[in-house]
């Protein structure tokens, strides 16, 4: 077993029908661990599902972003030099923690894609706000 977190939303039912499929596995674990398992989740798993959230990648959130354009100057193919690309750097955080950077390089056909599925997202956010 990896961790706890794939156990933090079982119910008590669950969780003992899951450790006892466990105990039963070829190299799975012992009547005993099951026990402790048993115990240490009924008594943290409050504390676990917020742990395994807070570190979540699903946290963090967009802080800035920076694009421009440039055109292309040395490429294999002759006719692909001064295609234009975008150069979009994402800035990525949770609050008061370190923040990472994505780099990300589109030419036209690719900026035309991510725009329609922005698009797409605006609508379907749109439709939710609307029926709601």
């Amino acid at each position: 077993m990896q961790g706890l977190g794939f156990i933090t939303d079982m119910d008590l039912n669950q969780l003992e029908a899951f450790l006892t499929a466990q105990t039963k596995k070829q190299g799975g674990i012992t009547p005993d661990q099951a026990a402790v398992i048993a115990k240490f989740w009924k008594n943290h798993r409050t504390q676990i599902h917020e742990s395994l959230i807070s570190q979540s990648r699903w946290d963090h959130v967009l802080k800035n972003m920076n694009w421009r354009v440039d055109l292309k100057s040395q490429l294999r193919h002759i006719d692909q030099i001064n295609t234009p690309v975008a150069i979009v750097e994402m800035e990525l955080g949770k609050n008061g923690q370190e923040s990472e950077f994505l780099c990300l390089e589109f030419d036209e056909a690719k900026v035309s894609q991510m725009l329609k599925k922005l698009s797409e997202i605006e609508e379907s956010m749109t439709l939710l706000t609307q029926t709601t």
